[in-house]
């Protein structure tokens, strides 16, 4: 532990320069009697780190000392940056871990290629979170070939070129400018504007891509979270959307989130059922997702909603409560 420790410790040096005691400590999540006995082990096993007095201080490498960590090309450099991005930091708990691979993988890389990995990683979002597709997905698969120009024109900063199949409509050939891309719950988004309008395209639905090579309109620097947040706000707000509570029997659960953009809130009711609210695409896409549960599934709110079902019902029960015509 203490081995992988000081590793971090001479990365964080090399990669930034001088620090103080106080910032390694809250890097590496240890005390500042910790760096300090870390700092004598270092200097002890012949790694030259010193200390700079002052009031910019701190402690630092002597220029040219490096680390080596071989066996990674860019892409997979890239690739492990990339799952440190959004939320992965936080997954199983390995936040340090991952923070310390993160360290040695850019200090592996070649100076040319150091900043430029950094940089494109942040145009990668894996997980994000939000409540836009918070649901079970089946995976949504994307040709290699189009993800490959997707993904150099993200990185490249270049305009690109889509052959996109919108929902009802014909497919059509569109030039964007990317600025990201986002996986959530198996399906993937290029995040982007057109004609200086912001746009977002799920991936499943490009048909064919090209990298143009003009650059792209977009800024230098981007938050990804934050712009995915706002976009997946302005969807659930917008349009024809519905939001439905609903009592559901457990068993179906599944079958009635596979219909649904998003899942707000979710608890147990006192019967054993569920209470959810969930938001659907529009009025006549949840009177028909709750139509084929059946006696399993209530809206409960909106009243609208309730007396669609209830004349559907009733047209229903009136077909069937007679006699059908007699045979010619």
């Amino acid at each position: 532990m203490r081995a992988d420790r000081l590793v971090s410790l001479v990365l964080l040096l090399r990669q930034r320069g001088r620090l103080t005691a106080d910032t390694l400590a809250r890097e590496l999540e240890v005390s500042t009697r910790t760096v300090l006995r870390d700092i004598e082990a270092l200097s002890a096993a012949g790694v030259p780190v010193h200390a700079e007095r002052g009031r910019h201080g701190g402690f630092a490498l002597l220029p040219g000392f490096r680390t080596e960590l071989t066996g990674l090309n860019h892409d997979e450099a890239l690739a492990v940056l990339t799952a440190g991005s959004g939320r992965g930091e936080q997954v199983f708990g390995l936040g340090s871990a991952l923070a310390s691979a993160m360290r040695k993988v850019v200090d592996a890389l070649p100076e040319s290629h150091r900043v430029t990995a950094s940089d494109a990683a942040r145009r990668f979002l894996v997980e994000p979170e939000t409540d836009l597709l918070s649901r079970r997905l089946v995976t949504e698969a994307v040709p290699g070939t189009t993800m490959i120009e997707v993904r150099r024109a993200v990185l490249a900063g270049h305009k690109l070129r889509i052959h996109y199949a919108a929902t009802d409509q014909e497919p059509r050939w569109r030039t964007v400018d990317p600025i990201g891309l986002v996986t959530v719950r198996d399906r993937s988004y290029l995040l982007a504007t057109r004609a200086g309008t912001d746009r977002t395209y799920r991936l499943s639905r490009v048909l064919a891509a090209e990298e143009l090579p003009e650059p792209a309109q977009r800024p230098n620097r981007v938050d990804l979270d934050r712009i995915w947040r706002e976009r997946s706000a302005r969807f659930l707000s917008g349009g024809d959307h519905l939001t439905v509570s609903v009592r559901l029997n457990p068993a179906r659960r599944e079958e009635l989130l596979d219909t649904a953009l998003a899942v707000r809130a979710e608890e147990p009711d006192a019967d054993g059922r569920l209470r959810l609210e969930v938001t659907f695409q529009d009025a006549r896409h949840a009177e028909w997702a709750l139509w084929q549960l059946g006696m399993d599934a209530e809206a409960l709110t909106p009243q609208s909603l309730r007396t669609a079902l209830h004349d559907r019902a009733t047209t229903f029960a009136a077909r069937y409560g007679t006699s059908p015509p007699a045979e010619m």
